[in-house]
Parts: C-alpha cells; sequence; structure tokens
C-alpha cells in the first residue's frame, strides 16, 4: 500500500513514517498513493481535501481544533471519497470512546457527574483536546441528549449544572497525551483512562486506519469503524 502525507515534516509524518517502514508492505509515497493522510492544521484542511479529490484517494484527517465549517467541508468531500476524521488515532482510545458511551449509558445523570482531565505537551495549541471532546461526544452520546459544557472553572460561587460535562486541560512537558474519564457518583466513582507513551501508537493507529480506509467507498468514517472491521 502507498500512503502520501500531507505534512511529512510534522511530528506526526515522521512518525508515520517510521511505522510504516517497520511494516514491510507500506511504502511513503510523495504523488499519488492509495490514501493521503493529514496531521497537520485546520488552516490547511481545504487544500489536504482538495488534494484528495483531485487524485481521487481517501483521506485520513487526523488534525484537531476543526470547527464546523471544517466539517462541512469533510461531509461534502466524503460524498466523492471515503473520508476518515479521527481526533485521536489510537485503536485504544477508540475502545475508550466505547467504554465511555456504555457507562454513560448505564449511569443516570441525577447521580454521576461526568469530569474529563486531560494533559498533553507543552506545544498543543487547542484546549480541551480534540480527544477530550470526543470522549465527551460519546458520553452525550451514552446518555441520549445534549449536555453542557463546562470548560476550565475559575471563580468564586460555582455550582455544577447536573448532567453537565466538565473539561479540564493540562499542559507541560513532552506529555504524549493523558485522559482520564472520571464518572463520580454517591460514595463510588468510576475512572476510565488512557496513556499514551508515545506518538508512535497514534502512527500505527493511523497506517491500520488508511488500511481500512483503502477498502471504502464514498462516506465519512471513524475511528469506531476501524476497531469494528478487526
Amino acid at each position: 500500500m502507498k500512503i502520501a502525507l500531507f505534512a511529512p515534516d510534522g511530528r506526526m509524518g515522521r512518525a508515520i513514517s517510521d511505522a510504516a517502514a517497520q511494516t514491510g508492505d507500506i511504502e511513503i509515497v510523495e504523488e499519488g498513493g492509495d490514501v493521503l493522510i493529514d496531521f497537520s492544521a485546520p488552516d490547511a484542511l481545504r487544500a489536504s481535501i482538495d488534494r484528495a479529490l483531485s487524485g481521487n484517494m481517501p483521506l485520513l484527517v487526523g488534525t484537531t481544533g476543526l470547527d464546523e465549517g471544517h466539517e462541512s467541508l469533510l461531509a461534502s468531500a466524503a460524498e466523492d471519497i471515503a473520508v476518515l476524521k479521527a481526533p485521536n488515532t489510537s485503536l485504544g482510545v477508540a475502545l475508550l470512546s466505547d467504554l465511555v458511551e456504555r457507562a454513560a449509558r448505564v449511569l443516570s445523570r441525577e447521580d454521576w457527574d461526568i469530569e474529563i482531565v486531560e494533559a498533553h505537551h507543552k506545544h498543543k495549541a487547542d484546549a480541551p483536546s480534540g480527544t477530550a471532546l470526543h470522549l465527551g461526544l460519546a458520553a452525550e452520546k451514552g446518555r441520549v441528549e445534549d449536555a453542557h459544557d463546562e470548560m476550565g472553572r475559575c471563580g468564586t460561587g460555582l455550582k455544577r449544572e447536573t448532567g453537565s460535562i466538565g473539561y479540564a486541560a493540562v499542559r507541560g512537558g513532552t506529555v504524549a497525551g493523558d485522559h482520564d474519564v472520571l464518572f463520580l457518583g454517591p460514595q463510588e466513582r468510576l475512572i476510565l483512562s488512557h496513556r499514551a507513551e508515545s506518538r508512535a501508537i497514534f502512527a500505527r493507529g493511523a497506517i491500520a486506519a488508511a488500511r481500512f480506509l483503502k477498502e471504502q467507498g464514498p462516506g465519512l468514517y471513524s475511528m469506531a469503524d476501524v476497531i469494528d472491521a478487526e
């Protein structure tokens, strides 16, 4: 399989190249390719979509910090090519998302509060992380209702809204990515966690997603589809 990287010199581009070299059956190419992978920046999304459409290549987008306009661009592109949007390409995080949805479905909003705490390296530009927001959406899906988001609380006289989802972001050092989803109930706590020890896990997950995406027709896919196909 031939993989084209939209940002080959970025941190994730280099990690994917290293991971591909260990597979023995994947070649990183500058032009063409069976799948295009973009881990660049929101402002570059239109350019990566145009490149994928012009080459009729499936597109894997691992960029975080996307807004509604970006989501609209991806949905439009998915009418013509296979598009997989993944705020986190770790297979472990994909499974964590499924577990969060299940837990939220079982634990009532009246008795169980949900808090999401994440930590990343000091150079990460967006907060909360795309993964944290993705896990929050999984919790909302489990509870079959929209939830009020409480971001970075600060001040006095604060009161937690029943059913809300709280987010806290920590930035520093070289942390690849830590995520904790806390279900806080009466006299007990359930904590679902994931720890990323290096970018290599995201690179391996991106390659697994690329293998999946290569076989798909036009449409919008997620990492949940990848683990379901395993």
